[in-house]
């Protein structure tokens, strides 16, 4: 049986087949403050704390990653798009963009690749069929 946080208790039927349940502290100090939060993961790891700290250490890498891409080529960090669900949609479309550009296996980096499909209607329609 899993031994569930207290704070987490009314959502236990919620996660039915899982195995365990790990949670990280993360400590940060800005400006010579110290905070901490702690955030709460629902795994279907059989517990393992050095398994369980290098699936954490890989999913903040990939977004860590990925969002870096996304600003770097989209310039995602400066959109003013606030309205009603606009966030949202946009950051699924600048997904979808990024991943269907990755396909493209040209040499040219993500941004290079980005604005030939911006400039060249055929090679646009090339990375939306998938051809590379």
């Amino acid at each position: 049986m899993i031994a569930i946080p207290e704070e987490m208790s009314d959502k236990k039927k919620e996660w039915h087949g899982s195995k365990s349940i790990g949670k990280v502290i993360s400590l940060t100090t800005r400006n010579g403050i110290e905070t901490s939060e702690a955030r709460y993961y629902i795994c279907s790891l059989k517990p393992s704390v050095k398994r369980f700290g290098e699936a954490v250490r890989g999913h903040w890498g990939i977004e860590n990653s990925c969002h870096w891409v996304l600003d770097m080529t989209f310039d995602e960090d400066q959109s003013r798009i606030r309205i009603n669900h606009g966030t949202e949609n946009f950051a699924l479309l600048r997904r979808l963009a990024l991943s269907l550009i990755k396909q493209d296996n040209s040499p040219e980096s993500v941004r290079r690749r980005r604005k030939r499909a911006g400039w060249n209607d055929s090679r646009l329609l090339n990375i939306l069929k998938g051809k590379t």
